[in-house]
C-alpha cells in the first residue's frame, strides 16, 4: 500500500508507541487522525506531529462503544474514508488476581481488547465497501505467555490475539488485511502506572517505543499475520507452543518472584 495521502487512525496516539507512529506516518505523507482519552496531552501530541505532516487529534475513550462511533463520524467528515487503522490504545494494572478488583480486570479487557473490536466494527465497513485498507493491531509477546501478576492484560491481549487471527480468515479476499504486532516490554508511560512502583519496570531488552513503530509501519504493507519485535522473540513463542510445560514452569517462577517481592 503507497502511504502518500493516506487516513491512518492511530489509538493510544498521544504517547509511547502510538505517537511515534503517528510521527512517522505524518512523515510518509499519511493524514492522521491521533485518538486518547486525555485532551491536553492529545494537542501536545499533534503538535509535534504536525511538525512533519497532517495530524488531527480525537479525544476518545476507545472503550465506550458511542464515543468510537462519534469519533469515527468526526473522522468520516474531516479526513474522508480511513485506510489505515491501528488498534495500539492499552494500558496494564500489576496485581494479582487476588489482589485486583473486578472492575480493575475488567477496564484492561474494555480498554486493550473491547476498544480494538469498537475501532475495528467502526471502521471496517468503509474498509470493505473500498475493498481496500489495513488493520494493524498492537497486542504482545505476553499475548503467548500466562505472566503472574499480569493475568488481567495478558488475557485482554491473548483475546486481541484470537480475535485478529479469526478476523484475518474473515477478510481473506477482501481487500483488507490485519497484521498483529506483538513487541516484548517497550519504554513507554505505559510503566508509569502506581502498580509497577515496586517492580523492575525496564530490562537491557526492553524496547524503545520507535522500533516498535518502525514495526508497526512496515506492518501496514505486510501480509504477515503477526509480527513480533525484536524478531528473535518469536524463538520464545515457538517454544512455549512447543515446549509448554517447560517454558510454562520457568516463566512462572520468574514472574511469581517478582510478583512476591512487589507485595
Amino acid at each position: 500500500m503507497k502511504l502518500d495521502n493516506k487516513v491512518a487512525v492511530v489509538t493510544g496516539g498521544s504517547s509511547g508507541i502510538g505517537k511515534a507512529a503517528a510521527v512517522m506516518l505524518a512523515k510518509r505523507g499519511v493524514r492522521v487522525a491521533l485518538v486518547a482519552r486525555r485532551e491536553d496531552v492529545l494537542e501536545e501530541a499533534v503538535v509535534e506531529v504536525s511538525e512533519f505532516g497532517s495530524g488531527v487529534g480525537y479525544a476518545c475513550d476507545v472503550s465506550d462503544e458511542a464515543q468510537v462511533c462519534e469519533m469515527a463520524q468526526h473522522v468520516a467528515g474531516d479526513l474522508g474514508a480511513v485506510d489505515i487503522l491501528i488498534n495500539n490504545a492499552g494500558f496494564a494494572i500489576y496485581g494479582s488476581v487476588e489482589s485486583l478488583s473486578a472492575s480493575e480486570i475488567r477496564a484492561q479487557m474494555e480498554t486493550n481488547y473491547f476498544g480494538a473490536v469498537h475501532c475495528t466494527k467502526a471502521f471496517l465497513d468503509q474498509m470493505l465497501a473500498r475493498r481496500s485498507g489495513k488493520i494493524v493491531n498492537v497486542a504482545s509477546v505476553a499475548a503467548s505467555f500466562g505472566l503472574p501478576g499480569m493475568a488481567a492484560y495478558c488475557a485482554s491481549k491473548f483475546a486481541m490475539l484470537g480475535f485478529s487471527e479469526a478476523l484475518r480468515g474473515e477478510l481473506h479476499g477482501t481487500g483488507v488485511g490485519v497484521t498483529v504486532v506483538s513487541p516484548i516490554a517497550v519504554r513507554t508511560p505505559f510503566f508509569e502506572h502506581e502498580s509497577f512502583a515496586n517492580i523492575p519496570r525496564y530490562s537491557p531488552m526492553s524496547l524503545s517505543a520507535e522500533k516498535v513503530a518502525r514495526a508497526i509501519v512496515g506492518a501496514i504493507g505486510s501480509s504477515r499475520g503477526e509480527v513480533t519485535v525484536p524478531g528473535v522473540a518469536r524463538v520464545a513463542v515457538w517454544t512455549r507452543h512447543t515446549l509448554p510445560h517447560l517454558v510454562d514452569y520457568f516463566v512462572s517462577s520468574a514472574f511469581r518472584k517478582t510478583l512476591r517481592g512487589s507485595s
